[in-house]
C-alpha cells in the first residue's frame, strides 16, 4: 500500500470518526448493538457426544428466544439479546451458561468449550439431526438439516464458533448522511455503508484469525479417513504448526460442493441479493441426482445451489430481522441491513463463555473502522485474493516472514498488521473519549501484542498447553471444558433468576405444542409455499 494511498484512508476515517465523536451525534457511537450467538457441542464427562435428547428444562429448540439447537440435536446455540454495551452482552453470556450447565449436570453432561469437536461416534451417520417437533415448520428445519448432511456431512457440521452480530445506532447514519449531503435515502444509505464494512471486513478479516483464531489442532478421527495435508502432533493429534483456525480453513468443506463456485456480490444490495436469490433457485446437478425424496421421506428442501439463504457459508452476513415467516433475502430487500453478522470467531478455549470482554471491546474498534474507513468495491479478483489472504493466515498465520497479497503487491503480513492498527486503534480511542473510558485502547494494546510475539495468540498458546502438559488434542479440549464446567457450577444462579429461565422454558414448550395442535395443510403444501416465497409463518 502507497504512503498516500494510507495518507488518504486514514484522512478518510479521521473525518467520519471527527464527525461522530465531536458534533452533536457524540452519544450516539455508544449506542449501538452487540449480540452474540454461541454453539457448543454437549458432551458427556469423558468427551464423548452427547446422544440424549434437547433436555426438556432448556425449553423447545424451536421456540426458546435464547437457547437452540444449530445443526446437531447435541449442538446448543446459545443467544444472547442485543445490547448497547459489550459488557452486558458478556453478562448476559455469562447468565445463560449458567443455567445451562446446571440443566446439563443433572444428565452428567457439560459443553464442549472448543471449536473443532471432540469424540464424535464412529460413523458419520451416528451424528443425530436436531428435531423441531411435528409442526410444519418444525419438520421443514430438520428436512434442511438432513439436506445438510447429504451435501456436507454430518461430522463437518459439528464443528462450532461464535458469531458477534454488531450494528450502529440510527443516530449515526443519520449525521453521516447530512455530513456525505447523500442523495440517498437514509435506509439505502446505511446498506450502503454497512456493505462497505463488509468490504473491508473481507479484505482485512485474515487479522481476526491471527489474533483470534484459536483451533490449530483436531482429533484424527475428525477427518474419517480422508486426504490431508495436516501433520502429526501426536498419535491421535493431527495439526499445522503455524496453524491458526483449522475451523475457518478449507480443510472442511470440499471445493466439490454446489457453493464452492458462489460468490456474493458485497458491491451493492442489490448486487447481494440477486447473487443469493440465483443461488436458492438454481438447480444444482450432483444434488438433483440425490432428489428430495427417498423412501418417500423428505430429505432435502430442494436439490438448488442452496437450500435457503442461510446455507451459505460466509465469514460474515448482512442481516435484517424478518418478521414471522419472512425469508432473510426478502427483509433485507424490504428495509435494508439493519446489523452484520461476523460468524468466523472461534472459541477461545481459554475462556469460559468461548469469548472474553477484551476481544469484543477490539472487535467494536475493529468493526467500527471497517465501517468507516474508504472502501473500494470488491471485484472478482480483489474477491479471490481476500479469500486466499484469510485461507493462509487460517494454515499459516504465525509463520515468521509470512507475506500476504495486497492489490496484486507482495506485503509482509505484520506490515499491513501494523497499518490496520493505526486505524483500529484511531476507532477505539473515539469510542472511549465518548464513553469515558480506556477499555477499547487497552485492548487494541493487547492485541497489538501479539504482532511482536506469536507465542501470545490463541493458537499458539493452544498448542504450547499441549505440549507443555503432554496432552493430545481430544485431553486439552476436555480438561479445558471441565475446568469451564467447574467454573460454572461454582457460581449457581439465585433463585429468581432460575425461576425465570424454567418459566421462559415452559413458555416454549407451550408454544411449540399450540403450533402443533394448530397445524394446518399437508407438509408438501408447506415446501411448496416455502419455496415459492409466500410462507407467512416462521423462518428456517
Amino acid at each position: 500500500m502507497s504512503d498516500t494511498t494510507t495518507t488518504r484512508t486514514n484522512d478518510v476515517l479521521a473525518q467520519r470518526l471527527s464527525v461522530l465523536g465531536d458534533g452533536p451525534s457524540r452519544g450516539a457511537l455508544a449506542r449501538g448493538l452487540r449480540g452474540i450467538e454461541k454453539e457448543s457441542l454437549r458432551v458427556t464427562r469423558d468427551g464423548r457426544l452427547a446422544m440424549s435428547p434437547h433436555a426438556t428444562a432448556l425449553g423447545s429448540a424451536l421456540t426458546h428466544p435464547s437457547l437452540t439447537t444449530d445443526y446437531s440435536e447435541a449442538l446448543i446455540e446459545i443467544i444472547t439479546s442485543a445490547e448497547s454495551d459489550a459488557s452486558i452482552t458478556l453478562e448476559k453470556l455469562d447468565e445463560l451458561h449458567r443455567y445451562v450447565y446446571a440443566v446439563l449436570a443433572r444428565n452428567g453432561e457439560m459443553l464442549w468449550n472448543e471449536s473443532m469437536p471432540g469424540l464424535l461416534p464412529a460413523t458419520d451417520d451416528g451424528i443425530p439431526i436436531a428435531r423441531y417437533g411435528d409442526s410444519n415448520i418444525g419438520r421443514l428445519k430438520y428436512v434442511y438439516r438432513m439436506g445438510l448432511a447429504l451435501r456436507y456431512g454430518r461430522t463437518m457440521q459439528c464443528i462450532a464458533g461464535i458469531h458477534y452480530n454488531y450494528s450502529l445506532d440510527d443516530e449515526v447514519w443519520r449525521a453521516l448522511h447530512a455530513h456525505h449531503q447523500s442523495t440517498a435515502t437514509l435506509t439505502d444509505y446505511q446498506s450502503e455503508r454497512y456493505l462497505a464494512l463488509i468490504r473491508n471486513f473481507r479484505r482485512t478479516s485474515w487479522l481476526l484469525m491471527y489474533l483470534f483464531g484459536a483451533s490449530p489442532a483436531l482429533d484424527a478421527r475428525f477427518l474419517r479417513g480422508r486426504e490431508h495435508k495436516l501433520e502429526a502432533f501426536d498419535a491421535e493429534t493431527l495439526y499445522l504448526p503455524y496453524a491458526t483456525s483449522l475451523r475457518m480453513s478449507d480443510l472442511g468443506y470440499s471445493n466439490t460442493t454446489g457453493q464452492s463456485a458462489l460468490r456474493a456480490d458485497y458491491d451493492t444490495l442489490p448486487g447481494y441479493l440477486e447473487a443469493l436469490a440465483q443461488a436458492v433457485s438454481q438447480p444444482y446437478p450432483p444434488y438433483e441426482a440425490i432428489g428430495t425424496h427417498r423412501d418417500g421421506e423428505w430429505v432435502q428442501i430442494n436439490t438448488n445451489v442452496l437450500q435457503i439463504e442461510n446455507e451459505f457459508y460466509s465469514t460474515i452476513r448482512p442481516k435484517r430481522v424478518t418478521h414471522p415467516g419472512e425469508r432473510p433475502l426478502h427483509a433485507l430487500a424490504a428495509r435494508g441491513v439493519q446489523y452484520v453478522e461476523v460468524r468466523c470467531m472461534d472459541i477461545d478455549p481459554f475462556e469460559p463463555t468461548g469469548i472474553s470482554l477484551e476481544t469484543a471491546r477490539f472487535l467494536d474498534a475493529y468493526l467500527l473502522a471497517c465501517a468507516l474507513d474508504e472502501s473500494p468495491l470488491l471485484p472478482a479478483d480483489a474477491y479471490n485474493e481476500s479469500n486466499e489472504n484469510f485461507g493462509l493466515v487460517t494454515k499459516e498465520g504465525r509463520r515468521p516472514g509470512l507475506v500476504l497479497k495486497h492489490d496484486g503487491q507482495d506485503v509482509p503480513m505484520l506490515d499491513w498488521a501494523g497499518e490496520l492498527f493505526e486505524k483500529i486503534g484511531h476507532a477505539a480511542a473515539t469510542l472511549d473519549a465518548v464513553r469515558g473510558t480506556d477499555e477499547h485502547t487497552r485492548s487494541v494494546a493487547a492485541q497489538r501484542l501479539k504482532l511482536a510475539d506469536a507465542s501470545l495468540t490463541p493458537s499458539a498458546r493452544v498448542l504450547q498447553t499441549m505440549k507443555d502438559e503432554r496432552q493430545s488434542f481430544l485431553q486439552f479440549a476436555l480438561a479445558q471444558s471441565e475446568r469451564h464446567a467447574a467454573h460454572f457450577l461454582a457460581r449457581p444462579l439465585d433463585a429468581a433468576t432460575i425461576a425465570r429461565f424454567e418459566t421462559l422454558a415452559r413458555e416454549s414448550l407451550d408454544q411449540q405444542a399450540q403450533l402443533e395442535r394448530d397445524e394446518v395443510g399437508s407438509f408438501d403444501a408447506f415446501v411448496a409455499a416455502y419455496r415459492a416465497y409466500t410462507l407467512n409463518r416462521f423462518s428456517v
